[in-house]
């Protein structure tokens, strides 16, 4: 049996209780909300908005720095000497922590890690189903492990329908900057990860409800895809109408399992209240 201890960011928006449950061990990214900067998941999404509300302010986010990084891994390979460790990362592409990561594991050849090139529950899908694979399979060797997970990272399809464009361009993390414009009436803009970029990609007309049903539709045209797992994302605000909506349609395309998941601070800074998003895999 091998020990292989599995390290995400925080804006993969897997919870700490299913992290712990898992065996994952999550690295805090930041927010500052005016002067002050908290850890992400210090405070519910909700909370931050709100703080921000009242300061008149929008947060800013900011990766995990080389000294996160380090702490964790002085604290694992103080508990567990022969432990390898494995980073499952957010996309390289949109912040710093993929190389934070990578300074801080200078001479430390127990530490691997790879981009997954997607952020929020996209990578989050790759976290979680790496780490129920390593359960599964307790002998596989990290080297192994990795090119799993990188495996699955390649297939994942995710996109979202952000809440509030004006997070999104303030944050610097929208690549195609025409698509900010889209704030028309009942015009709701998608955005996908591309390359590990976000990307706005379509434009949806209508109602919430019928724009995640297209959003899901969007990603499932793109090929076949695995029924077995459907995750969905929320931030504060997203209407209960609309979780039902993308519940059911999820169904009726076939998916055995659904599960959710909630913004935390950082990804609520890039998509504002009421984001949904959504990620599943392409078939094998």
């Amino acid at each position: 049996m091998n020990d292989i201890v599995i390290i995400a960011e925080t804006g993969c928006d897997v919870c700490a209780a299913e992290a712990a449950e898992l065996g994952v061990v999550l690295v805090p990214m930041h927010v500052a909300i005016g002067d002050k900067t908290i850890d992400d998941g210090e405070i519910s999404g909700a909370e931050m908005l709100e703080e921000c509300r009242q300061l008149g302010v929008l947060p800013r986010t900011s990766g995990c720095t080389p000294g996160d990084f380090a702490a964790v891994y002085d604290r694992i390979h103080g508990k567990r000497p022969e432990a390898q460790i494995l980073i499952i990362a957010y996309s390289a592409v949109t912040t710093c922590s993929f190389e934070s990561a990578r300074t801080a594991a200078e001479g430390r050849d127990y530490v691997h890690m790879f981009d997954t090139a997607h952020v929020t529950i996209g990578q989050g899908l790759v976290v979680t189903e790496t780490a129920r694979h390593l359960a599964a399979n307790p002998d596989i060797s990290v080297e192994e492990l990795r090119a799993w997970g990188e495996g699955l990272a390649r297939r994942v399809r995710m996109g979202f329908i952000p809440g509030d464009l004006g997070y999104l361009r303030a944050g610097g993390r929208l690549s195609n900057a025409a698509f900010v414009g889209a704030t028309l009436l009942r015009i709701k803009p998608v955005i996908e990860v591309v390359d590990g970029k976000l990307v706005a990609t379509k434009k949806l007309r209508g109602s919430m409800e019928k724009a995640v049903v297209q959003l899901i539709d969007l990603l499932a045209s793109q090929g076949d895809y695995d029924r077995d797992l459907v995750c969905f994302v929320r931030s504060c605000g997203l209407p209960e109408s609309v979780q039902r909506a993308a519940e059911e349609h999820a169904r009726e395309l076939g998916f055995a399992h659904l599960r959710w998941y909630e913004t935390g601070d950082v990804i609520t800074s890039h998509c504002g209240p009421g984001s949904f998003g959504v990620a599943f895999a392409a078939a094998e």
